[in-house]
């Protein structure tokens, strides 16, 4: 493969694939935390709205809904989307449903009494929701959020069909002017283990580091025994909060 085609084809190719699985990211996450939290609302209407979203995005494919929002949005509401942009919403609504998911279980993993003892503090249900649940669920969330990101990653090749120029359909183009398959297919799947690769160190050590704000240490292999962290004598707290005074 010439310096040519990696210039103009797979480097681009690869810049795309990135900025696809961070916007795709972002909307999934936003999405993940709005509908997941509202899966936990007191109104039953606000329950059902959130699972009847989280039923229909996971039940249908991510592919059918891209093409629906490329090819049919358009004459119903009377405008276009730009390939690119219907990818990241086809993406960010249909991951963000399982993300959903991995939200609500976070939360209503908190012990009971972490939710009481912020109603014994006179918290509002957003307060209790911010200082409490949240400081102590995240942490639960980050490792089934960065298998759901690799996810992401890899059904980003999807977009190839619609014609953007990822590391997907740069390598297809490579491979019409070559006709090699084996090379270029086999540097596709080293870029996306690379890609893959950096994501997982990045959310191990995020995970970390919201563990060892909570004073855990995260675990670094299956084998691994909970450690506390170094800090002696840390008072009690509520969602990890206390020790910085935000419960005044």
């Amino acid at each position: 493969m010439t310096a040519g085609l990696w210039q103009h084809w797979v480097l681009p190719g690869i810049w795309i694939t990135v900025q696809l699985t961070v916007y795709s990211a972002a909307l999934a996450a936003a999405v993940a935390f709005g509908v997941g939290i509202a899966r936990t609302h007191r109104s039953r209407l606000v329950r059902f709205l959130a699972a009847a979203y989280t039923e229909i995005f996971r039940g249908t494919s991510a592919l059918v809904l891209m093409f629906w929002l490329f090819f049919v949005l358009p004459p119903l509401a009377g405008w276009q989307l730009v390939p690119m942009w219907a990818a990241v919403l086809a993406l960010g609504l249909s991951y963000g449903a399982y993300g959903a998911e991995i939200v609500r279980g976070a939360l209503n993993a908190v012990a009971p009494a972490q939710r009481e003892a912020g109603i014994a503090l006179s918290f509002t249900p957003w307060q209790r929701m911010r200082l409490v649940l949240l400081p102590q669920a995240v942490p639960e969330m980050i490792p089934p959020f960065c298998n759901l990101l690799i996810e992401l990653l890899k059904g980003t090749a999807l977009v190839s069909l619609l014609g953007v120029g990822d590391v997907s359909f740069a390598a297809y183009l490579v491979r019409l002017a070559t006709q090699d398959s084996a090379q270029i297919y086999s540097v596709t799947l080293v870029i996306y283990f690379v890609l893959a690769f950096g994501i997982t160190r990045g959310m191990k050590a995020l995970e970390r580091r919201t563990k060892a704000n909570l004073g855990v240490a995260a675990q670094h292999s299956p084998g691994d025994t909970p450690r506390t962290s170094g800090r002696k004598n840390r008072p009690a707290t509520v969602g990890g909060t206390t020790a910085r005074g935000d419960l005044r």
